[in-house]
């Protein structure tokens, strides 16, 4: 396969595995693509699935597995701690080998607009794909979330990218883009107190937090580490509190340094991490990059295979449910 594509769509709905099912099936059925993982979470009430291909066939892949979706899952029903717009929720297009980003783009509006002619679900665009500035952050497309929507479609400024300003009411909507690969990150807290895990992503996230001085004045605080969303959430399962994460680009904010960085402020308010978890696929070189810091860079002749053991002790990514590399590093899956 001389191009290939990842596409990691997220759909609302985590408990329900027949419905999870009937949408991996859909992609499983378009010849040139290869499902890669499929990972719910109750909690979230959300799956997250990753899948490759030539570009044509992910584009097919993505919108069989969006009208299963469509078919299937009710937002009037839906609860979870995770945000969300609609059904299929988000729909990234990632260049992996022989395209570019702006072949994603192409592939993002290519679907979007399908969606939003035979589906009838309106479509945003984001990320690199965006028309316009604010919709290139997810989060200020998704504020309101799907509660909101019928409202935020009122808006002329949130008119869709395609379809018209109709809600619907059992779809939502959906946000497609491309962008380079992101890591859905989330560390483990020693605590089961949701807020105090937002407060740790207060202080972490890029675009930080406002405050208000006794004037009335907002002031903006960035976080401390860049290239990364975070939020505050509480796994029921396991009655504990995570700080959820999205390294939006991991060479300039790596695992490692996330952990870390967490760590710390969660010592500041008398908390410890316990360990972590990646949601989805993760690159080879995210986890020998965290190998080699915490060997000191002392890996001498030890092998990949020696050095990813070592990241995946030291940010204890097997706390929650075991991490095994030939199933979690996209290297090893494609």
């Amino acid at each position: 396969m001389n191009q290939i594509v990842e596409c990691v769509p997220n759909f609302s709905e985590g408990r329900d595995l027949n419905i999870i099912n009937e949408i991996s099936e859909a992609i499983r059925r378009v010849a040139s693509v290869k499902l890669l993982s499929v990972e719910p979470d109750k909690d979230y009430n959300r799956c997250v699935v990753t899948f490759v291909g030539d570009p044509e066939g992910v584009k097919e892949a993505a919108f069989l597995a969006t009208k299963v979706a469509a078919e299937l899952i009710d937002m009037r029903s839906h609860k979870g701690e995770h945000p969300r717009l609609g059904a299929t929720d988000v729909v990234p297009f990632v260049p992996v080998s022989g395209v570019t980003m702006d072949d994603c783009v192409k592939l993002a509006s290519d679907y979007g607009s399908r969606v939003a002619e035979e589906l009838e679900i309106p479509v945003y665009l984001y990320e690199e794909a965006a028309r316009t500035p604010e919709r290139s952050n997810l989060a200020n497309i998704r504020k309101g979330e799907y509660e909101g929507l019928s409202q935020k479609l009122l808006d002329p400024a949130w008119r869709p990218d395609y379809g018209p300003a109709v809600f619907n009411v059992k779809s939502g909507a959906t946000i497609t883009g491309a962008r380079v690969f992101l890591i859905a990150y989330n560390v483990n807290l020693t605590t089961n107190n949701k807020d105090m895990a937002h407060e740790i992503a207060l202080r972490i996230r890029e675009s930080g937090r406002t405050v208000k001085d006794a004037s009335g004045k907002s002031t903006k605080i960035p976080g401390t580490l860049k290239s990364v969303k975070a939020m505050g959430v509480h796994l029921e399962r396991f009655d504990i509190a995570q700080v959820s994460i999205n390294l939006t680009n991991f060479n300039v904010t790596p695992p490692h340094v996330a952990f870390e960085e967490v760590k710390k402020e969660a010592q500041k308010l008398g908390l410890n991490v316990t360990g972590s978890e990646v949601v989805g696929l993760i690159p080879k070189a995210a986890l020998i990059a965290a190998g080699k810091y915490y060997l000191n860079d002392n890996s001498g002749n030890l092998t990949d295979e020696a050095i990813i053991f070592r990241a995946i002790a030291a940010l204890g990514l097997s706390q929650l449910e075991r991490f095994d590399p030939k199933k979690k590093i996209i290297e090893y899956m494609i």
